[in-house]
């Protein structure tokens, strides 16, 4: 019996470490949390900008394109704070990421790194393009949802060379992105929601599941 035991001991050792290097097994629950915060944080800075309140039903489009002329100026300014929020929050994903990596004793830049990346990009890549068509055809109302939608497909498509967990989360970026590609007035709100409080609730249970 305990010959029996050993044996299939064994062979979920073989299988964990068989998952172990094919799996990117080191994302930071952390990261999750802290990029949640900047995504709520640059929401407020948009609406700032606009000059609304994220519980005034005035459209957002209203005021960047009034009588159907775009006010490049506030688009301009908006872009960029979500380019650069986007921007931050990746550098500080892959820090966190890294460090956690070193704490667990394992490879940041190993083959299921690079798999798992390389299937987050393709997606990614696709929905930047889209967003840079859409802006080129004024359909600015749809830029936003695009960019969950896209996140949302990204996160699925690289679920299979990390943790399992992070399929569920993009499968609600996605539905976010088209419920707000419906309700584009209220686009940043969904924006908030996507890319705010379900990293924060996301990332705290990756954090006290698997780092904690």
């Amino acid at each position: 019996m305990n010959k029996q035991q050993d044996q299939l001991d064994a062979i979920h050792d073989i299988k964990r470490l068989m998952e172990r290097s094919s799996r990117f097994s080191a994302l930071s629950g952390l990261s999750g949390v802290v990029v949640g915060l900047f995504a709520l944080l640059s929401i407020l800075v948009s609406y700032s900008i606009l000059g609304i309140s994220p519980l005034n039903s005035v459209s957002y489009l209203a005021i960047l394109a009034p009588n159907g002329v775009i006010n490049n100026e506030l688009l301009n300014l908006i872009a960029i704070n979500l380019g650069c929020t986007l921007l931050i929050s990746f550098l500080t994903a892959i820090w966190l990421s890294n460090k956690n990596a070193v704490k667990r004793g394992e490879k940041t830049w190993d083959l299921s790194a690079k798999r798992m990346l390389l299937n987050f990009s393709i997606p990614l890549t696709a929905g930047a393009i889209y967003c840079s068509i859409l802006f080129v055809q004024n359909h600015i109302e749809l830029i936003i949802p695009a960019t969950l939608l896209f996140y949302g497909l990204a996160l699925l498509n690289a679920s299979k060379y990390t943790v399992d967990d992070i399929r569920y989360l993009g499968v609600l970026l996605v539905i976010l992105g088209l419920l707000a590609s419906f309700y584009f007035d209220q686009a940043f709100l969904f924006w908030g929601i996507g890319f705010g409080l379900l990293h924060i609730i996301y990332g705290s249970f990756m954090y006290f599941k698997y780092e904690k």
